[in-house]
């Protein structure tokens, strides 16, 4: 396999990495991970305190250049998780920044810290591609959270065909400001750059203003990673900011993932810009899986088509797979190539049932369109909602609520009902809590522009969705859900 950083081989003066007031060359990181990868090369396993730093950035590269799995740790882990997650993976040593402040629950483990201006001697990467390079845990939603596997043939799969999906190149410039502890900030936003042999600025934290400094002027960034939440800041700073829109206009690619982008949020950027926002699919055990293509035109809840490498399909309840591109059928997404995590640590009962063959069960619903775009309708274990007979997914709902000028924030569930199996219920969050839109304003909304079967039965309001700090809303914390 060929190395997973072809710039570090033959490192030059070009800028590789920016976080606040750290920036590196190509050279000079080369130099730290290098002599990083000398500290922990008999390390079998090592954990990362994965603080938005350059020191993150240097602990991956150098653990994957020593090729010793690295397990990155959330600052704001609670201590349960943590305990967790450390007797699950059991680490040797946590890697940190000098300044980090670590909480108790890791007082046991061996620190290093990571030394930006350290000089090494050059390494030569592992040439097994079913090496473990990662392992990143799960939310755990459904149970403790459990060790994804990732190996260097996943990671740079996935980074390749984004590359070719996207045109990316050494001459882009990302900016992000996405936690460094999982795939989106870490694998997409950080390595992402350096296979490619570009450069990565990371905001430290987000703000409207970071991002129109990193993308305006001169030497400004190309490229922008985000959620939609922060896509959802910059849209609503758009109407009174001509700086920013021109800043957001520079750049070539402006990404959302890890949710749904509201239609309403990519209207708003693409009036003030002339740019659409791309979205793409994927999860910790697949990486990326779909995108829409730059320069497409966004539809409500779709993410584009499968990635270069990357096999799809939908099946049925029964198991059978769904042939039709209907846009109607609901299937659970399955999905196989070479981007596939190698398995969850130390538990091959959910790895096989993870599993279909060789495909992996995504939990995900969607339809695929005619042209074989993929939209997405909802998880299989939440948005799923079967109501008088028919099979609908919550994600095409709150899409059409977010239609309304009168919705804010949306979410669908359902819950019981003796007559129909489940009513459809929309939590929202309305534009004017003063003047709401009605139960039968917004029923009457999404039958027309969806079906009357899919109309909610019941709408509850609210001042705020639920969310995790990715922007993904929390439906179990919902008043009353389970």
């Amino acid at each position: 396999m060929s190395a997973l950083f072809p710039a570090l081989a033959a490192p030059s003066d070009r800028p590789a990495l920016r976080c606040g007031t750290d920036t590196l060359t190509y050279e000079e990181l080369a130099r730290a991970a290098r002599a990083l990868a000398a500290r922990i090369g008999d390390a079998g396993r090592v954990a990362v305190w994965a603080a938005p730093t350059a020191h993150t950035a240097v602990a991956v590269v150098g653990a994957l250049l020593a090729g010793v799995p690295a397990v990155p740790l959330n600052p704001r882990t609670g201590e349960r998780e943590l305990a967790h997650i450390l007797g699950d993976s059991k680490p040797s040593a946590v890697l940190t920044g000098p300044d980090d402040v670590l909480p108790a629950g890791l007082a046991g483990l061996p620190r290093i810290a990571v030394d930006l201006g350290a000089v090494g001697p050059p390494v030569v990467e592992p040439a097994d591609a079913e090496s473990t390079a990662l392992i990143v845990y799960t939310s755990g939603t459904t149970g403790p959270p459990k060790g994804v596997l990732l190996s260097r043939r996943a990671i740079a799969a996935s980074l390749d065909a984004l590359a070719e999906a996207w045109s990316w190149t050494a001459d882009d410039v990302l900016v992000h400001a996405l936690p460094l502890f999982h795939v989106h900030g870490l694998i997409l936003g950080v390595l992402g750059p350096l296979r490619r042999g570009g450069e990565v600025r990371h905001l430290g934290a987000f703000s409207v203003e970071g991002v129109a400094r990193e993308l305006g002027g001169a030497g400004g960034g190309t490229m922008l990673f985000g959620v939609p939440t922060m896509y959802h800041r910059l849209a609503d700073a758009l109407a009174g900011d001509a700086g920013l829109a021109a800043a957001l206009r520079r750049a070539r690619l402006l990404v959302s993932g890890s949710a749904a982008l509201p239609v309403h949020d990519h209207e708003r950027i693409a009036a003030a810009t002339g740019r659409t926002v791309v979205e793409r699919y994927g999860m910790t055990e697949t990486l990326m899986n779909t995108s829409v293509l730059p320069g497409g035109e966004p539809r409500p809840g779709t993410v584009g088509v499968p990635l270069a490498g990357v096999e799809l399909r939908l099946v049925d309840e029964d198991g059978s797979v769904l042939a039709g591109l209907d846009g109607e059928t609901v299937g659970e997404v399955q999905v196989r190539g070479p981007q596939l995590f190698s398995g969850y640590l130390n538990r091959p009962d959910a790895t096989a049932a993870a599993l279909d063959g060789d495909w992996f069960r995504t939990g995900d619903m969607a339809v695929l369109e005619a042209d074989g775009t993929v939209r997405l309708v909802g998880r299989k274990a939440t948005d799923l909602i079967k109501s008088g007979g028919y099979k609908i997914g919550a994600g095409e709902i709150e899409n059409a609520l977010l239609d309304h000028p009168g919705v804010r924030e949306a979410a669908v569930t359902g819950e019981p009902d003796p007559d129909l199996g489940e009513r459809i219920v929309a939590w929202v969050v309305p534009e004017d809590a003063e003047k709401p839109p009605s139960d039968a304003e917004l029923a009457d909304h999404v039958a027309r522009l969806l079906a009357p079967h899919k109309r909610p039965r019941s709408v509850r309001y609210l001042d705020a969705l639920p969310r995790n700090e990715m922007g993904k809303i929390l439906k179990k914390a919902l008043p009353g859900a389970g």
